[in-house]
């Protein structure tokens, strides 16, 4: 019988990442490049990245690309994941709100360091 090595075994390989996902799992480098959407399904950006809380391994935010033109002067705006639900007739995420709020929120070019409170405080805040 063969010992796995769980640091090699456990590995996502090429086809497990290009594989059709189903069910509830999604490895986070099909997230990237996800299309999101505002509640009217007009679409305001696309998943950047994802970022982990290092503590729990759980994702924290999801990473909004948004503005510019053709990705050239875009903003990165960290999302808590709990905002994004998935819409499989949208083939992307819906979050609630609006560009304004949006264009108002911190961004990752901010600097991240102890930015997590301010983005965490910012989306805590009632919309209106």
């Amino acid at each position: 019988m063969a010992t796995i090595d769980p640091r090699t075994d456990a590995r996502p390989t090429t086809a497990d990442l290009t594989a059709p996902t189903t069910g509830h799992l999604i490895a986070g480098g099909k997230v990237a490049g996800t299309s999101v959407y505002d509640l009217a399904g007009e679409a305001i950006g696309s998943i950047e990245d994802v970022m982990l809380d290092k503590g729990t391994g759980r994702v924290a935010y999801a990473v909004l690309s948004f503005g510019g033109f053709l990705g050239i002067g875009s903003r990165h705006y960290p999302l808590p994941w709990d905002m994004l639900s998935y819409n499989t007739q949208l083939g992307g995420y819906v979050v609630k709100l609006d560009k304004q709020r949006l264009e108002k929120a911190p961004t990752i070019e901010e600097g991240w360091g102890d930015r997590r409170r301010a983005v965490d405080e910012y989306w805590a805040t009632p919309m209106i």
